[in-house]
């Protein structure tokens, strides 16, 4: 009905829309970000590894493996942060090496594991929103 035009212009408007949200968003909200953008990828290769949609399944995890390894753990200070830096660390890691697994062995347990993994985490980190930003 609107044509490719606007259909483009929708798009740009949603990429700067999401821009201006991060260029705008604390450290402690780009976590949440992050950890959103991941489960919202998982839950993609969820539905796409049900319906047997190999590439979206395997851009879906690709993706969520990218946020986790370079978003999530490099954000992470093992110096200041210590043994709970460690543990995410090693967490993620893990996360990492189960989305591969799901992926080349179509394993939902897996993908499921690190959804659930990445709910908890996610849940923490917006609990301490109150004691970031006050």
């Amino acid at each position: 009905m609107f044509g490719t035009s606007f259909a483009n212009r929708a798009a740009a408007y949603a990429r700067v829309g999401n821009q201006t949200s991060v260029e705008s968003a604390s450290p402690h909200k780009l976590i949440l970000m992050l950890y959103d953008g991941a489960l919202v990828a998982l839950r993609t290769a969820s539905v796409a590894m049900q319906g047997k949609d190999i590439p979206t399944k395997g851009k879906s995890i690709s993706k969520a493996i990218d946020i986790v390894m370079n978003g999530l753990k490099v954000s992470l200070d093992l110096k200041a942060g210590g043994e709970l830096a460690e543990r995410l660390d090693a967490l993620y890691e893990y996360m990492a090496d189960r989305l591969l697994h799901a992926n080349l062995h179509n394993n939902q347990a897996a993908l499921d594991e690190v959804i659930g993994l990445l709910e908890s985490l996610r849940e923490a980190w917006a609990a301490i929103a109150d004691q970031v930003s006050g």
